[in-house]
């Protein structure tokens, strides 16, 4: 099962990030990952939180240009190769990785990919025995 981030574009701007982040504060809402990518005119922050909905409903209210994504999340272990092994799933299944970011928990690591088609890349991924991670297992760790 697919898990969703926020997307947020941001212009590219001292103090920007930081309005970002107070809001999520304010409301309570706790960043999982983060990833920022940046141009010279605008970044776009993808995070996972523990309330997309509602993240996502604050930002837009706050003026912030904000929508969910769906992603994949699988859990590896903590050790040299084990991000190989899981691309070689990827890689055999002909599968293409548009972006991925990591996070660590506290005895593994996640990592947070955005296919062309997530449906059928799960689909297949499981087939061949992985297992993505739900919302709620992210939330979790």
């Amino acid at each position: 099962m697919s898990v969703n981030q926020v997307s947020v574009f941001l212009e590219n701007k001292p103090g920007t990030l930081s309005k970002l982040t107070s809001v999520l504060a304010k409301h309570n809402i706790n960043i999982r990952a983060l990833s920022l990518a940046d141009t010279n005119d605008f970044g776009i922050v993808r995070m996972l939180v523990n309330d997309v909905y509602e993240a996502t409903n604050v930002l837009k209210e706050e003026n912030f240009v904000a929508k969910f994504t769906p992603v994949l999340a699988y859990k590896i272990s903590d050790e040299t190769g084990s991000l190989d092994e899981l691309l070689k799933f990827f890689s055999e299944s002909e599968i293409n990785i548009e972006y991925m970011y990591a996070f660590a928990g506290k005895k593994d690591a996640y990592m947070i990919f955005r296919v062309n088609d997530t449906k059928k890349s799960e689909s297949i991924l499981t087939a061949k025995g992985l297992k993505s991670l739900t919302q709620e297992e992210l939330s979790e760790v």
